[in-house]
Parts: C-alpha cells; sequence; structure tokens
C-alpha cells in the first residue's frame, strides 16, 4: 500500500499545513480512511510496482473515468452518479494493479455501486449491456462467460478495497455555492460557471480527487475559469479586512501557486496525444488555442444539466 497523507494535511510550497476541513481527531472517532494522497504517493501505486509505466497507468485511469462518464450518459445517470464512480474507480486502483483488475470490469462495478448509493439504481444487465456497445470484441473478452457474475463478485472486492465508505463530496456543489457569493458582470460570471462546470467534468480523468478535497478543486478550477473568460470579481460576500482572495472566506492557507498547480493538472489533459481507442479520445467540447500555445481549453458550457439558476444567474 503506498503512504498516505493525513487528511487533513496541505502541502504548500513545501509546507505541512493544517486543512480547515477535519482535523485528526474528528477522523479519529469518524473512523474515516485516508483518501489523499502525495504526487509520490501517486507514482509508486500497485499497478507501478507491477510493471505499469506511470504514464500507462495514467492513461488506463482517463479510460476508465471516460468509460464511465459515456455509460452513464447513455443510461441517463446523473452527474453525481457518474462522479461517485469515477472516485471509486480510483481509489480503488491505489490498493489494486490494473494487471490484476481489468479496468472496464471494474469500472462497470464502480457504475454500478454508484447508482445504488446515490439513489439512482441500475440493472447491473443494462450497465453491462450499455458498456458494451463502447468496447471492442478484445476488451469485452476481460467480461469472461458470465459478466454479471464478474461485476456481481467485483462489488463485493470494491467494497472492502474502499472499506465501506460510500458517500462522496463532488466540486459541482461547491462551485454553485461559491459562485453565489461572487460579484461583478452577470454574463460573465455565467460563462465562468459553465466553463468551470467543464473543467470539473474534465477534472475526473485526473487524480486530483485522490490529491485535494472537492473545495479545493473547485476553487482551484473557479480561478482558471475566471482567467479564461476574463471574469473580474469585484466584491463577494463575506468580505472582511483579513481576506485578501475570495476564497479565503471559505478556505485558508491556499496560495495562488497551489491552485495554478491544480489548474496545470487539468490543461495537461487537452495537451495528451490522441491515440487511436476511443475510450482515451480527448474531451468532446470544442477548444480555443491558449496564447501560450502549449495547451487547448474547452470553450463549450457543461456537457451535462445544472441548475444555473442557484448561482443567481439567468
Amino acid at each position: 500500500m503506498p503512504p498516505q497523507l493525513p487528511y487533513n494535511v496541505f502541502y504548500v510550497q513545501g509546507k505541512r499545513r493544517s486543512s480547515p476541513f477535519v482535523t485528526d481527531a474528528e477522523k479519529a472517532q469518524q473512523k474515516m480512511p485516508n483518501w489523499y494522497y502525495s504526487k509520490k504517493a501517486l507514482r509508486k501505486t500497485p499497478s507501478y510496482l507491477d510493471g505499469i509505466s506511470v504514464e500507462k497507468e495514467q492513461r488506463y485511469r482517463r479510460e476508465g473515468a471516460r468509460f464511465i462518464i459515456n455509460v452513464g450518459t447513455k443510461m441517463g445517470l446523473r452527474y453525481d452518479t457518474m462522479a461517485t464512480g469515477v472516485v471509486y474507480f480510483h481509489r480503488f486502483y491505489m490498493f489494486h494493479s490494473f494487471k490484476t483488475f481489468p479496468r472496464f470490469i471494474t469500472a462497470c462495478c464502480c457504475l454500478f455501486l454508484a447508482g445504488k448509493v446515490e439513489e439512482t439504481p441500475k440493472k447491473c444487465k443494462d450497465i453491462i449491456k450499455t458498456a458494451r456497445s463502447f468496447l471492442t470484441d478484445k476488451q469485452y473478452l476481460s467480461f469472461g462467460e458470465d459478466p454479471k457474475e464478474e461485476v456481481m463478485t467485483m462489488e463485493r472486492i470494491l467494497l472492502q478495497t474502499i472499506k465501506f465508505d460510500l458517500q462522496v463530496s463532488h466540486p459541482y456543489g461547491f462551485l454553485l455555492k461559491y459562485a453565489k457569493c461572487l460579484k461583478g458582470d452577470k454574463s460573465k460570471l455565467q460563462k465562468m460557471v459553465q466553463m468551470a462546470w467543464t473543467f470539473i467534468n474534465d477534472s475526473l480523468c485526473t487524480t486530483l480527487c485522490l490529491q485535494w478535497e472537492p473545495e479545493v478543486v473547485a476553487i482551484a478550477l473557479i480561478y482558471l475559469a475566471g482567467k479564461l473568460s476574463k471574469f473580474e470579481v469585484s466584491d463577494w460576500v463575506g468580505r472582511t479586512s483579513r481576506h485578501q482572495r475570495w476564497w479565503e472566506v471559505y478556505v485558508e492557507d491556499i496560495t495562488v501557486e497551489l491552485l495554478e498547480d491544480i489548474c496545470h493538472q487539468v490543461l495537461d489533459l487537452y495537451s495528451t496525444p490522441i491515440p487511436n481507442t476511443p475510450q482515451d479520445s480527448p474531451p468532446d467540447s470544442p477548444v480555443l488555442p491558449v496564447k501560450s500555445g502549449k495547451r487547448s481549453l474547452p470553450v463549450s458550457g457543461p456537457r451535462t444539466p445544472h441548475p444555473l439558476s442557484h448561482v443567481g444567474v439567468s
């Protein structure tokens, strides 16, 4: 098992800082698993120790995440159900190798479990049937002679691996919460929220959910979307003299350097070479070159519905 960072520790510019979300005492009392890892730990996973390169593992994770989203979208599942399934997927492979557990079976299992947890259940056979449409004959061979039994057996392994810690919080809700408190041009605010939502969708293909709390990811991607949409925060609800930046109202000790590191991990998705396999295709939104010419960014709205009315934007 790779070494884990305590849930309530930030590493900012090499300094150890406390997160405001969960204290050691609270964590011990709740017996919550640690789901946040250092970048070093993320490079020494069971798959890496099993001979899979870091680059190949990253590709497998992208494929698994996009597969879950593709299957879930085709089945009409909510965005939070798909996101929960992706988080389960990423957590699972911090304890197991891709060589031991084929990624597409695991992905189906994660979506199956997420559907039950998020109260949007789908029958296992229906998930497998939908998944089949996204797989080649060779890829589908990993499901064996009885695909349903494979997924059901896998569910027990998944539950034990994630220690029955089923509730997952996502950046989407924090995006809407924070956006409601920002003041500025309303049309640009709407564009910013849509762009940030898209970035959150795409961040599921990275390991950010294994590095930072959803609050931090939401802040970083609002920061990125604000830069690209040219939305300027003129003021914010709850501002005091000790708050130099809007996010300090919610989370302290987050530097711009940290936010930019998170942003670059998402930006790197758009510069990833396009392989031949559809499971590893780039995001399906239009792209616009960044001034640096090194990366491309989506300029479309989110690929899943979200209530913009919640942020006071019509």
